[in-house]
């Protein structure tokens, strides 16, 4: 199943290439559904501050304050050992008249400190989990270097995305992030991802989406568990960076 998946992704990155953007599904979801920020020129997500409060409860990327998610992999060169833990913290974020959850994302390469990143995210009341933002930072010769694809919504050119649907189906694509000049990423709904071991525990059942960043032209591949979030990630272009989840603290 997930050579199948691989291989699905590696024609539709071919095509992708040629064509520049990921375009599948881009004005609507599947059926009568509303994609909330269609890959579409000039973008304008549906985006209203009175539809958002309550938790991030969306079963393919739930984001419960007082969670830490630890990964473990590999780096762009397939060799150096990489550690990644994301922390969903308790603290808020007003972005654009809403309060957006604090998300702590920490890359450590051979034991050493090497990226750290607060992501900003928000579920609207019908379950799709929006991207507000990030404040990311490269360390540097002993210091935290703020890096140029830090951006947040309602801020200069920057406006919010869709980290997951509330309801993801095969072909949907949407915009993540969107500020020219410092983030534009896409994603793409492969379908189901099939069955997926990783240190942590065994996933029957799995949601499987392709990203795209129009800036570096990297493709990566993400494996979506049920009731965990992200649990495995790998490139297929260019990096051969692969990570898998390792651990769940509550």
């Amino acid at each position: 199943m997930i050579r199948s998946a691989r291989t699905t992704a590696a024609l539709l990155v071919a095509t992708l290439v040629s064509g520049g953007a990921i375009t599948a599904n881009a004005s609507s979801g599947s059926g009568s559904e509303t994609n909330p920020a269609p890959v579409t020129t000039p973008y304008h997500p549906a985006f209203d501050a009175a539809n958002f409060g309550g938790p991030i409860d969306n079963r393919w990327l739930p984001l419960k304050p007082g969670t830490t998610l630890r990964y473990r992999g590999v780096g762009d060169d397939g060799k150096t050992r990489e550690l990644n833990t994301v922390r969903v913290t308790h603290r808020k974020k007003r972005i654009m008249g809403v309060e957006a959850t604090v998300v702590l994302d920490r890359v450590f390469s051979e034991g050493r400190p090497e990226e750290r990143t607060f992501d900003w995210y928000a579920q609207d009341k019908d379950g799709n989990v929006w991207y507000l933002g990030e404040n990311s930072s490269n360390f540097e010769h002993g210091h935290w270097v703020k890096d140029d694809g830090s951006w947040q919504a309602g801020v200069g050119n920057g406006q919010p995305g869709i980290i997951m649907l509330a309801h993801p189906h095969r072909g949907d694509a949407y915009r993540q992030e969107y500020s020219p000049g410092h983030a534009v990423d896409q994603a793409l709904v492969l379908g189901g991802g099939g069955a997926v071991r990783t240190p942590y525990r065994r996933f029957k059942r799995t949601l499987l989406t392709l990203e795209y960043s129009t800036i570096d032209r990297q493709y990566e591949l993400k494996w979506h568990g049920r009731g965990a979030g992200v649990i495995k990630e790998q490139a297929v272009t260019k990096s051969k960076e692969l990570s898998k989840l390792v651990a769940i603290k509550r």
